[in-house]
């Protein structure tokens, strides 16, 4: 049984992306030709369950922003389809970008550069309020307060502007403009990668409380992988604009089966850790103007065969000892 499949048997997706691709670039000429192409996102396809916290990790580069980006419709698919609740998401985009907002919501990673310098808090929590509700204007207040007390925040910091809070605060802010009109979906774009350590922990046991009280669905996107590991339930691992591997948290960071999934986990630093895994600096990246017909990650894979260069590997090519665990890899990892 291939990964869709295995994915929509039930009745609990709340977000499908099916066959995803963005390409910037590509563009005619005045003078003929076409300016050159960069593939973000090739053939991506992923679903999202309802009540679920998807971790999604890679590399700089890999595509993570570009499909936060298309999920909120920020950015629209070069190609592919995004349906929320089997609706459309980018004809929604196109046609009514409110009701898209209603559903699904932002958190983005700089927490003071994502707020108007010029605005106070309340204001910046209110433009949702008007513009995605139909409260009046004591309703908008009760909800403003509902909103600071469910982040943790005095009433009196409402008339403040962003300048005065600190970073873990600053995104506290955020994450209640996020919750402002009640959205089911919010994709949360690095979110305590700019936040000390123990400002990231208090910060992610707030999402946490919040998933509960107000029945969320979140995708979080990471470099860290001990974060995305603490607050996942599945993990997607992105190269290249393309899954190279799906499944359970657990499982992954137990039993990997992509090498590249592997190579990040033993290149990340711990405490007391001494086995890290490097690689040459002069390993070869592939070139985002002419991708592979292959592997992507197949010039850096000890593994790779005349297969890999030749031909790309269906997502599902490797399956994990669950049948929601799968990688598009023709030479997966040893199970343990």
């Amino acid at each position: 049984m291939n990964e869709m499949a295995t994915q929509r048997q039930g009745d609990d997706v709340l977000l499908s992306i099916a066959e995803v691709e963005r390409i910037f670039g590509g563009e005619r000429k005045l003078f003929g030709g076409r300016t050159p192409a960069v593939h973000a996102v090739q053939s991506l396809t992923l679903d999202v369950r309802k009540g679920e916290t998807l971790g999604v990790v890679g590399e700089s580069g890999c595509g993570k922003s570009t499909l936060a980006r298309l999920v909120v419709g920020l950015d629209l698919p070069t190609s592919g389809t995004i349906t929320f609740e089997g609706e459309d998401l980018t004809a929604l985009a196109r046609k009514d970008r409110n009701a898209l907002s209603r559903k699904v919501q932002y958190v983005f990673q700089d927490p003071v550069a994502s707020l108007n310098p010029r605005k106070t808090i309340r204001t910046i929590l209110e433009a949702p309020l008007k513009h995605l509700t139909d409260l009046d204007a004591k309703g908008r207040e009760r909800r403003l307060q509902e909103l600071l007390q469910a982040v943790n925040l005095a009433p009196e910091f409402l008339e403040r502007y962003p300048h005065e809070f600190s970073g873990g605060q600053a995104q506290r802010i955020g994450i209640a403009r996020a919750l402002a009109a009640g959205p089911e979906l919010i994709v949360l774009d690095e979110p305590v990668s700019a936040l000390d350590v123990s400002v990231q922990a208090q910060v992610l046991n707030l999402l946490d409380r919040l998933k509960d009280q107000f029945g969320l669905t979140y995708i979080f996107i990471s470099h860290d992988l001990s974060v995305v590991e603490s607050v996942s339930d599945r993990v997607a691992v992105m190269y290249f604009g393309r899954m190279a591997e799906l499944g359970p948290a657990r499982e992954i960071f137990k039993s990997p089966l992509h090498p590249y999934t592997e190579l990040l986990m033993r290149s990340a630093p711990a405490p007391g850790r001494h086995d890290l895994m490097s690689e040459d600096a002069s390993a070869e990246l592939p070139d985002p103007y002419n991708p592979p017909v292959g592997c992507a990650f197949a010039a850096r894979c000890p593994r790779k065969t005349e297969i890999c260069v030749a031909v790309r590997p269906a997502p599902d090519e490797a399956q994990g000892r669950g049948a929601t665990h799968c990688a598009a890899c023709y030479h997966p990892l040893a199970q343990a």
